[in-house]
Parts: structure tokens; C-alpha cells; sequence
């Protein structure tokens, strides 16, 4: 117990030892501060995939490996249409970068995207195994599966745990280790030169693996996270890039995917802009990642 009351006092003064050195290089006129490059693209769109024969009929999987489930014929013409409405929303001559799941319904998902775009706008298309769909067993039992889903609504699904599976908490984990690999990625393209406000990021990937991927990019706590809910089958969630009159740049989830995925205005950006704002107001001002 004495060690961790030494530890809460000590970080006290030097929170405000920080902060004071902040006050004072700001009120000194100092105008030396420099962002970092901005490795961010102009939107990041996920993009759960179409309806599968699972979503439709669950005991598909006593029967069939989960990551070899297919897209329904209803699932195929969901991916068609996202393919036109993902057109739509990309200008012309865009760079874009795909990741995907491995699973075959993102992979089936993901045929009908990449027609609408020609080969010297994809920069890079990627298969992504941390993006995959959470697992919850090898074959099924579609009792036991249809049961554990069941305690897990009560539970919670974040740290819900299935009995030959994973928790929520895993995929969080794993999602979490793929962000700093896309954001080398996308620095990469920006140290090759190529424009960032000119690159868009596609993400096919799961329900549950889409949005613990906001969860962690927005920094959601657990309520929020349980609060919100799967995208319907191929629907976009896009993320836009916004910059401030000083600079500073983030990620905003648009508002009809805020709604829609059931949030508060305070999940559409990271929390560290709503702490930037609030210290802004005290004079205290610093780079938004």
C-alpha cells in the first residue's frame, strides 16, 4: 500500500511541473512548435462484410470451419452495392489501400469491391489476420453456441469469454496490434511521397472486429463499447480526416455511422481532441494525435 501512495504523490508535481512548462513556453510568444508529419489519410472506411450463410442459417457452422463460411446470394448483391457506394464516396484518380480479413466472406466481399477501382489507384491489398472474425469454437455445437450467446448478452460482450473461444477483450487486443501497423504503413506511402489528403484506407472486416477497431482508435470505455452496436451486412463506417485552424489533424467518425452504430457525440472522436479543446480554453496547447 506504501508503495502505491508514493507513486500517486510523487506524479502530482510533476503534472504540474508540465503543465506550467507548457503555460510558460506559450505565453513567451514562442512559436517553435512543429506537428509531426501527418501520416493520416483523407478517411479510413470499415466495412463489415456481407451477409454470409452463417448470418443466415447458424447451423452452417456444425458442419463447415467458421473462416470457410460464403457469402449468401443476398451477401454477394450487399457487396455489389458497397462496391458502387464505395465508388461514389472516393474521388476519381484516389489512392486507396484494401486490408481484409482472411475469412472467405470478407475475401468474397472484397471481389466485389475491387472492380471499381483500377490498378493504378490500389496502392497495396493486404490480408489482415488480425482483423478476423472473433473465435468461439472449432465445429459448433448450435445449441451451446446459441446459449453461450445468450449469457453473453447478460454478461457483456467485451469480456464475455467463450467456453473454446475468445473474450471481446481478445480481439480488442489483437485489433490494437494491427493499428500501429497500418499507421506504418501509411507512413510509408507519405515518406514515398505520395499525397495523404489524396489516400483513402478500405477495411473489410467483422461486426465485432470493426467496432473493437473504433473502440481502440477513438479510446471508448467498456460502456460505450457495450452501449453500441454491430453495422448492418456491408455497410460503411467512414472516418474522416479534420485539422484545426492551428494544425492539429484527427480522425471524426461521420455522424450518420454515429448514429447508426448507436453512439454519443463523444465517441465520434478521440478523446484526446475533447482533452485538446478543453486545454485550449486554458491556454494549453499541444499536438492531437
Amino acid at each position: 500500500m506504501s508503495r502505491i501512495m508514493f507513486s500517486v504523490r510523487r506524479s502530482i508535481p510533476l503534472v504540474h511541473h508540465l503543465q506550467a512548462g507548457r503555460r510558460r513556453s506559450f505565453a513567451s510568444g514562442s512559436h517553435n512548435f512543429q506537428h509531426k508529419p501527418d501520416f493520416r489519410p483523407r478517411r479510413i472506411i470499415l466495412l463489415r462484410h456481407g451477409e454470409s450463410l452463417g448470418n443466415a442459417d447458424e447451423s452452417a457452422y456444425v458442419t463447415t470451419a467458421d473462416w470457410r463460411i460464403p457469402l449468401t446470394d443476398l451477401g454477394v448483391e450487399q457487396a455489389v452495392e458497397a462496391g458502387r457506394c464505395l465508388r461514389e464516396k472516393i474521388e476519381e484518380n484516389s489512392k486507396v489501400v484494401f486490408y481484409h480479413s482472411p475469412y472467405l466472406r470478407t475475401k468474397q466481399t472484397l471481389d466485389e469491391l475491387l472492380p471499381h477501382f483500377s490498378d493504378s489507384e490500389i496502392l497495396s491489398c493486404l490480408e489482415e489476420p488480425r482483423i478476423c472474425e472473433q473465435q468461439i469454437g472449432n465445429f459448433q455445437n448450435i445449441q451451446q453456441v446459441l446459449d453461450a450467446k445468450k449469457e453473453r448478452s447478460k454478461f457483456g460482450r467485451f469480456f464475455y469469454r467463450f467456453p473454446s473461444g475468445e473474450a471481446g477483450l481478445d480481439v480488442y487486443n489483437r485489433v490494437s496490434s494491427f493499428i500501429p501497423t497500418l499507421v506504418r504503413d501509411l507512413d510509408r506511402h507519405r515518406r514515398s511521397g505520395i499525397d495523404m489528403d489524396n489516400v483513402n484506407v478500405v477495411i473489410v472486416t467483422h461486426g465485432l472486429a470493426l467496432r473493437l477497431f473504433l473502440m481502440r482508435w477513438f479510446q471508448w470505455s467498456v460502456e460505450c463499447f457495450e452501449e453500441s452496436k454491430n453495422p448492418g451486412n456491408c455497410e460503411l463506417v467512414t472516418m474522416n480526416k479534420r485539422k484545426d485552424n492551428e494544425g492539429h489533424a484527427w480522425m471524426e467518425l461521420e455522424e450518420k455511422d454515429r448514429q447508426s452504430l448507436c453512439l454519443s457525440d463523444a465517441c465520434a472522436v478521440p478523446r484526446n481532441v475533447h482533452l485538446h479543446r478543453k486545454n485550449s480554453v486554458f491556454g494549453m496547447k499541444g499536438d492531437v494525435r
